[in-house]
């Protein structure tokens, strides 16, 4: 009896001290540099917003956040990259809805999956307007689609990848519209394109947008937020018009699974800090960017509701990855 109390006694201090020790490294952290990897080239929006983001987080957490490009793949190369990273908090990933929703719904297989990441917070979202020709007589999305039944093979659309493919058709799924996919290298190619009449329509984040608008050469008809947006307060949102569609590209902060919860906590807590500073919320919303935070929870639970409705998408509508 007296081997078993004393067999217990050391288990018990054994888990003691693991615990203790975990929560003691949970408590310094961070006394390192952490590492922020970003799945593309240097220049681009995410890129962008993890230095915004990595420079005030430095001042904050008081060690240094290095930015690290790892492009390649549709992010996919810098995405696996952190999910197969130690998880202690010091390997991160600036994460957007291409690599962790759009290519679960477009690839059969990744060497990642949402398993294998402790989603932190949501930094930026980005909605999309919805862009014709200026000289389009059309006055609204209802005349837009009542054009596109009539006249199928004079409606397209133009996508920049599969992420507006896939809006899109959903589009045409919630409002029975007949446009057909021409795809462009770019959302600024998509929104030139339209200047140019070569397609009827595109679906595009609001930097793209703008510059085709302070043209004067497109009109927006909606925007895909689930409010109407500041930049421009007289379109309607879809879900005004009556179409249940709400949809934004983002940007947000996780970390390997496995990452102490009290580390993903301090993150949260600090990403959430640094993005309500006055001078964060100008420049990132400045990159047509809307600054949002969440909880861990909350952004995990959006993750994993948007693969099942875009999965869903790509298989009504056919769409695979090329």
């Amino acid at each position: 009896m007296r081997l078993h109390h004393t067999f217990a006694f050391t288990v018990s201090l054994l888990a003691g001290l693991c615990l203790s020790s975990a929560t003691a490294q949970s408590t310094d952290y961070p006394t390192r540099t952490i590492t922020m990897v970003v799945g593309y080239s240097a220049g681009g929006g995410t890129d962008v917003l993890a230095r915004i983001v990595a420079e005030k987080l430095a001042a904050s957490l008081g060690q240094a956040v290095v930015v690290e490009n790892r492009p390649g793949v549709g992010a996919i190369v810098g995405s696996t990259y952190v999910a197969k990273a130690k998880p202690d908090g010091y390997t991160l990933l600036m994460g957007a809805s291409g690599p962790m929703v759009f290519n679960h719904a477009l690839y059969a297989k990744l060497p990642y999956g949402p398993q294998d990441f402790a989603p932190v917070t949501l930094v930026g979202i980005s909605p999309m307007v919805l862009l014709v020709n200026a000289n389009n007589p059309v006055k609204s999305v209802a005349e837009l689609v009542a054009f596109s039944k009539q006249n199928p093979d004079k409606s397209n659309y133009g996508a920049s990848s599969a992420s507006f493919q896939l809006i899109t058709e959903l589009f045409n799924n919630k409002t029975g519209g007949r446009f057909m996919y021409i795809p462009y290298k770019g959302a600024n190619d998509s929104v030139t394109a339209v200047m140019t009449g070569d397609v009827t329509m595109t679906l595009a984040d609001v930097g793209p947008a703008n510059v085709g608008l302070q043209s004067g050469r497109v009109k927006p008809l909606a925007v895909t937020s689930a409010e109407r947006l500041k930049d421009f307060p007289n379109v309607p949102t879809l879900s005004e018009l009556g179409i249940d569609l709400k949809a934004s590209l983002w940007n947000g902060l996780l970390a390997p699974a496995g990452t102490p919860p009290a580390i993903v906590k301090r993150l949260q807590e600090e990403v959430a800090r640094v993005i309500e500073l006055p001078d964060v919320k100008k420049r990132i919303s400045g990159m047509s960017v809307i600054p949002y935070t969440n909880t861990p929870e909350d952004f995990s639970k959006f993750i994993a509701s948007e693969i099942v409705l875009w999965t869903q998408v790509a298989k009504d509508n056919h769409i695979k990855a090329n």
